[in-house]
């Protein structure tokens, strides 16, 4: 009796996979060829400094300088320290071209804990295993959540979104700056496995560690206590362990900066003065009706949180809730970054799941779907162009298009919060949200 060969893996599947790869390749070349030699460039004109660019250098020179040598992270000593690594010099005010962020500890203190066992290793070395642990836990993040979101798939269309997760804009500016967003990102989506999978424990205690990002964990939070709430007696035990754990956190810090609660406030205002740092609604339709439109979405969004609060944590509902309420982290949060878009991952897998339902409900959600997905896509294709121009055209002519794959970055969360928003909202009250097939 002979043995049935393996079926085969379609054509289409390998084009796919290798259009993929191309254009995560593609945002990648664009970085290299185009992004960092325009910034190089026009750093050189002006004067302007440049060192290691590394997020995670001011929080470590922070605890370094706390935990070794007690002096206060916030304090303009260790701000002028921070400058010197970040930047290579400290930033010098009467220079009108040097950069208007000051790289002060812009963080809650407690973060210099979790950084205290790499405090005497040279930060080359931890720079290098920083940076390959971010890659690790955003490929592993984009993958969990298609176990969560019950996303079966095959190991060619995995690699795809492993691909595309790791060659999205988002992501390479996060790598590139070693942005502790895509640690958060992570730790976030761990937590909510734990906690579908009961374990409730670890779950609080990661949100706990997640919050040194208090604006990316805000909403979750919020969704969490509002499906807590509806049956406390059982859901309890992961609440109790964030609120042991984030009392342990601020005791700590306060015992090792007293009164550090309204230094860190102030330095988070003077952060959002100094960049100019606003919303994507204020960027897109100005304050004023970015406020209202920012309240009417938080207000919808609660809406739908409230509407399946009852819902078990192993439920598609949980899981699709918890992915689009992420999706309005990043459209509602008050200082906009385009890494933080990891953070729309979730809410683009669930609409690619549900392309086919999203494409039967109606003209008005289809083209939003389709509006969605092409602002998803820009990035790639765009970066995938300039990268491919950059061989054939003079360096200075590319330069120029350098602004190309960010033109759809501030209305990329609007699309796709939208979407997943109206879609969920849909489904959730025409009671068949329930009913998905497991």
């Amino acid at each position: 009796m002979t043995a049935s060969a393996p079926p085969s893996v379609p054509l289409r599947s390998w084009m796919w996979l290798l259009i993929s790869f191309l254009c995560a390749a593609g945002v990648w070349l664009y970085a290299q060829r185009v992004l960092i030699p325009y910034q190089m460039a026009d750093a050189a004109a002006y004067n302007r400094p440049r060192g290691n660019l590394s997020d995670l250098y001011p929080r470590w020179i922070g605890a370094r300088e706390l935990l070794l040598h007690g002096r206060s992270p916030y304090s303009a000593d260790v701000t002028r320290e921070i400058q010197a690594g970040y930047y290579g010099r400290v930033l010098d005010p009467s220079r009108p071209a040097d950069p208007k962020d000051q790289q002060a500890f812009a963080y809650p203190v407690y973060v210099v804990f979790w950084l205290a066992p790499i405090l005497k290793a040279p930060f080359p070395v931890i720079e290098r295993g920083f940076l390959y642990l971010l890659a690790a836990l955003t490929t592993a993040s984009s993958l969990l959540w298609l176990s969560l979101l019950r996303m079966r798939l095959s190991l060619i269309e995995k690699t795809m979104v492993a691909a595309l997760t790791l060659g999205s804009l988002p992501a390479m500016q996060g790598l590139k700056l070693q942005q502790l967003s895509l640690l958060v990102a992570g730790l976030i989506t761990i937590a909510i496995l734990l906690l579908i999978h009961d374990y409730p424990i670890a779950a609080g205690l990661l949100f706990a560690f997640a919050s040194i990002k208090p604006q990316l964990v805000a909403l979750p939070l919020l969704w969490l206590a509002i499906w807590t709430l509806a049956d406390l007696r059982r859901r309890y035990r992961w609440a109790l362990s964030f609120i042991i754990s984030m009392a342990i956190q601020m005791a700590a810090a306060e015992w090792y900066v007293p009164h550090w609660i309204p230094q860190f406030v102030r330095a988070v205002g003077e952060y959002r003065r100094y960049t100019g740092a606003i919303s994507v609604a204020e960027v897109l339709v100005g304050p004023l009706p970015g406020a209202l439109l920012e309240l009417a979405a938080l207000a919808l969004l609660i809406r739908l949180c409230w509407s399946v609060r009852g819902q078990p944590r192993r439920s598609q509902a949980f899981a699709s809730t918890t992915a689009v309420v992420l999706a309005f982290t990043v459209l509602l949060m008050p200082a906009f970054s385009v890494y933080n878009q990891v953070l729309l991952i979730p809410a683009v897998l669930l609409l690619a799941r549900d392309r086919l339902a999203l494409w039967n409900q109606g003209i008005s959600l289809r083209v939003l779907s389709a509006v969605a997905a092409a602002l998803v896509a820009w990035p790639w294709v765009s970066s995938t162009v300039l990268a491919g121009l950059s061989f054939g055209l003079p360096q200075a002519t590319v330069e120029r298009a350098w602004k190309l794959p960010f033109w759809m970055v501030f209305a990329a969360p609007v699309g796709v919060a939208a979407a997943a928003l109206i879609y969920a909202w849909r489904q959730t009250f025409a009671a068949s949200w329930q009913h998905r097939p497991s």
